[in-house]
């Protein structure tokens, strides 16, 4: 299989979220604007490695940014979860669709077993 071009939304995405301090990054900021060193102050890292993971989480369309004089200030921005959310519920709906399927399958083989059964103990009896 091919792999995916580093360009993808979707793939940008979830290597944004691979990352547990990015996902701890979006948290903090889920309901909440936040200055670039507020977020930093909440990590035991280099502002740098903050501002880096910032940037990744921009790019990936996952935070928004916005300048208040000197400070930059950074808000979650759910519709950028948009997609990968779309490609969950379609494979959570694929997975369950297979589900379906599969009980279904396994109660006509149990009612065609249980008719088979009823024919044979039917003929016994005669």
């Amino acid at each position: 299989m091919p792999a995916a071009a580093a360009g993808e939304p979707l793939d940008e995405t979830m290597r944004a979220l691979a990352e547990p301090r990015r996902r701890a990054i979006l948290r903090l900021v889920a309901t909440d604007e936040l200055a670039a060193g507020e977020i930093a102050a909440a990590f035991e890292v280099t502002r740098t490695a903050v501002s880096q993971h910032l940037t990744v989480l921009k790019n990936a369309g996952l935070l928004s940014e916005r300048r208040e004089g000197t400070r930059r200030l950074y808000r979650a921005r759910p519709e950028g979860l948009a997609e990968l959310r779309e490609f969950l519920d379609g494979m959570w709906a694929s997975a369950l669709d297979d589900a379906r399927r599969l009980v279904e399958a396994d109660r006509a083989a149990r009612a065609a077993r249980a008719a088979r059964a009823a024919e044979d103990r039917s003929e016994e009896d005669r």
